[in-house]
């Protein structure tokens, strides 16, 4: 919502920042900021308690805001307002305003429109506060400096209120009606139940706004205070609200200038020398500063997820999800991605065993547009070949290979690359934990069992991918992120999304431990491939996996 033009309001900021320079040019004071500044230093137990009353008014905005908006939790309410308080001290013209509402959006699944009205409306509510309590705090200070103008204004900002309460509301009741179409609508109006609920939140929010900007007013108190400027707690309230007048039009991020002009200008109306009343200002400016910025930036990651989206699995993880039903005759299936492999892929069929633990073996192979014999081998050395249209890449072969293994209704499907540098005979005791139940998702580790031979910044790159995945997964026992040797139990094969056509490792691992699915690893054994060429470019590969795995996290 603008209130007036955007050239227009810069215009005005410019102007604003222009008159702020000037006057702040006159009452400077180095040795009553220096003196501010030392006594600001020598009493840390006042300063943190001033900070700490700031913070408890933002804890109570937040709580405002869950008011107007159930379905928003505390702690996304507290960053997205903390997240906004970043935005205005690193951006001009105020833009850090809208991150209140992105950041919602962002990380919930509340509807816009109920965001944007719920926000106004609080947003709104806040403002109205802070000029309320100005004129009741020191209203020959408001009418000096704002004249008869301060009433149109509190006027709309009233009218923005009700606006934005009115159709958080109505957005509330709509949100009802589709979760329980088959209730009743309720009788409440303005004088009934329901009217007394929207009144008596309305007031809560109202109630909340004023005492948020009282406690806020204890930082520029306490400032005062040290610096030795006579300043009472009423006083500290009107300062606080000239200056958030101020910031409506600041054009520097964090309104520097126009913060410290309208703080001082406003204290010197009170009597303060000019040249303390500047040292309060800027002090006061640099405390919340320093606390827009820390915490602001914690409001960017915590809670989960983050502004930015998860960058890990959460802690708490679904229940293991119910087991499909296994007949008996049931096969374990081997899945091969093979692209021009022609010289090996062969003799990795012929070297998997004939059962495994009494039950047949079926391998599929699927051909990811191979150019030269690799699917006539296949065949011949007895596997199905499932043609792809066209080279889609190892991540899409893999989604392939377990669809085509889930519509089997296996016992266990097993994918193992084509390359040789895993041992087919392997197979057996890598779908052990999956056909005894003990797992969903198996993943053969190289580097808990034995590794005949692999290039020195191969196995750099593969323990620092290992240790991101760790990371990622927040699990200790995950001692190879990258192998390409794994068992899914039947559920874990139909419901693993591999979403990403290139590669499949990382977010293969993660999509399925998010779903609950239990994870174990086996010892395997590793050599280092004695033909072809692998895939893996690492300038490619990491710009081409960490998107990835970002977007898995936060599907």
């Amino acid at each position: 919502m603008h209130v007036m033009p955007k050239a227009l309001r810069r215009a005005v900021g410019v102007v604003a920042l222009c008159v702020a320079v000037w006057y702040l040019a006159d009452v400077v004071s180095g040795p009553a900021l220096t003196r501010a500044a030392r006594a600001l230093l020598a009493d840390p137990l006042g300063l943190a308690a001033a900070i700490l009353l700031y913070g408890a008014a933002f804890v109570l905005r937040s709580w405002a805001w869950t008011l107007v908006l159930p379905g928003l939790p505390l702690g996304q309410s507290w960053a997205a307002i903390h997240v906004s308080l970043l935005g205005n001290h690193v951006l001009p013209f105020r833009l850090g305003e809208a991150l209140r509402v992105t950041s919602v959006l962002r990380r919930t699944s509340l509807a816009p429109a109920q965001v944007v009205a719920s926000a106004v409306g609080a947003r709104s509510a806040d403002l109205l506060a802070v000029v309320l309590l100005a004129v009741a705090a020191a209203p020959a200070l408001v009418s000096s400096a704002a004249g008869w103008w301060v009433w149109p204004v509190a006027a709309v900002l009233a009218l923005a209120t009700v606006a934005g309460f009115a159709l958080a509301a109505r957005h509330r009741r709509a949100a009802a009606t589709r979760a329980a179409p088959s209730r009743a609508p309720g009788t409440g109006g303005p004088g009934g139940v329901r009217g007394r609920a929207e009144w008596l939140r309305a007031i809560a929010v109202c109630g909340c706004a004023a005492l948020a900007w009282v406690l806020e007013a204890a930082v520029v108190y306490e400032v005062a205070r040290l610096a030795g400027a006579d300043l009472s707690a009423a006083d500290a309230v009107a300062v606080t609200a000239v200056t958030i007048a101020a910031q409506t039009v600041a054009v520097t991020p964090g309104g520097f200038g126009s913060y410290e002009a309208a703080a001082t200008a406003a204290m010197v109306a009170l009597a303060v020398p000019g040249g303390t009343a500047f040292a309060v200002a800027l002090l006061t400016h640099a405390v919340k500063t320093a606390y827009s910025l820390v915490v602001g930036g914690v409001a960017l990651g915590v809670p989960a997820p983050g502004y930015f989206g998860r960058f890990r699995l959460p802690r708490r993880l679904p229940s293991r999800p119910a087991p499909c039903p296994v007949p008996d005759d049931a096969p374990v299936v081997a899945f091969i991605p093979v692209f021009d492999e022609e010289s090996t892929i062969g003799e990795v069929i012929r070297r998997l065993p004939p059962d495994v633990a009494g039950r047949s073996l079926v391998t599929l192979v699927i051909d990811d547009g191979s150019t030269d014999a690799s699917a006539a081998r296949a065949r011949e050395a007895g596997a199905v070949v499932l043609p792809q249209p066209r080279n889609l890449g190892l991540g899409a072969a893999v989604r392939r290979g377990l669809a085509e293994a889930a519509r089997l209704r296996p016992a266990a499907a097993v994918y193992l690359d084509a390359d040789l540098e895993y041992f087919p005979e392997d197979l057996e005791s890598l779908a052990a934990p999956v056909l005894s139940g003990a797992a969903d998702y198996v993943v053969g580790s190289r580097f808990a069992g034995t590794i005949e031979r692999m290039l020195p910044h191969r196995r750099f790159g593969n323990r620092v991918l290992t240790v991101w995945m760790r990371w990622l997964t927040r699990r200790r026992d995950l001692t190879d992120g990258q192998s390409g040797y794994r068992a899914f139990s039947p559920a874990a094969a139909a419901a693993a999304e591999v979403i990403h056509d290139y590669n499949y490792a990382q977010v293969l691992t993660l999509d399925l431990l998010a779903k609950g699915f239990v994870y174990r690893e086996v010892p395997i054994r590793y050599a280092f491939r004695q033909s072809g060429e692998s895939f893996v470019k690492l300038g490619k590969y990491l710009r081409k996996v960490i998107p990835a795995v970002h977007r898995e996290l936060n599907t």
